[in-house]
């Protein structure tokens, strides 16, 4: 009995060796696999969170455009021609106050607003402290003088400067002596023919001339 009992001990000791060396373990094989699954998850997640954040900035920078400002100076520019154009139209009236105009120009005006009555050309010739001794022989003021033009209903076929001698003495002042001649009818129904002879001294005020003081003669008519 002792005999065979000594012979399973060593069977058994073999059996139980032999089937730890074959039998793989379980605990080894499937750590790895585990580990290399989470790393493999870790590794690709934070990849895919930064390229979506530099994307997004890139889409706003188009949409400043700087368009509408240049649309804005097309308006304004016509604005520009058509508000020169008006001051030439004030040019004339300068003219009939005496503005840009010499000596001689304003004694062939004064003598052409005669048959006219336009009194008013003689009203922006003559200069508010006018003194004058008028073809009447009669000592007038401005006031007495543009009277005279007011109150004269004769009619005129004709009325013109024929002579005029225009003198300076210096830049302000100017001294022009002429002959003037008239024909027409007068308020009674009777023809005419009128010659003066006239003086009138000019001086330059304000940027224009202004008629100072007159004297005029009848020497026909």
């Amino acid at each position: 009995m002792k005999i065979i009992i000594s012979f399973l001990a060593p069977l058994c000791l073999a059996a139980v060796t032999f089937a730890q060396e074959e039998s793989p373990a379980p605990t080894e094989s499937t750590a790895p696999s585990s580990e290399e699954k989470a790393s493999a998850t870790v590794e690709t997640t934070p990849e895919a969170a930064p390229s979506e954040t530099t994307v997004a900035p890139k889409k706003e920078e188009p949409m400043i455009t700087p368009m509408p400002a240049k649309a804005a100076k097309k308006e304004t520019a016509p604005a520009i021609t058509t508000a020169a154009k008006p001051a030439t139209a004030a040019s004339p009236a300068s003219k009939t106050a005496g503005k840009n105009m010499g000596v001689r120009e304003m004694e062939d005006a004064w003598e052409a607003a005669v048959p006219k009555h336009d009194y008013t050309v003689v009203e922006g010739y003559v200069s508010a402290d006018f003194s004058g001794v008028s073809s009447k022989n009669k000592f007038v003021s401005r006031s007495d003088l543009l009277s005279e033009y007011k109150g004269d209903k004769d009619t005129y076929k004709s009325a013109k400067n024929e002579k005029l001698n225009v003198k300076m003495y210096g830049p302000n002042v100017a001294i022009v002596t002429g002959r003037a001649r008239e024909v027409g009818t007068g308020k009674d129904g009777k023809a005419f023919d009128r010659t003066f002879l006239f003086t009138d001294t000019w001086m330059m005020r304000g940027g224009k001339w202004q008629c100072i003081a007159s004297q005029s003669n009848k020497i026909k008519g």
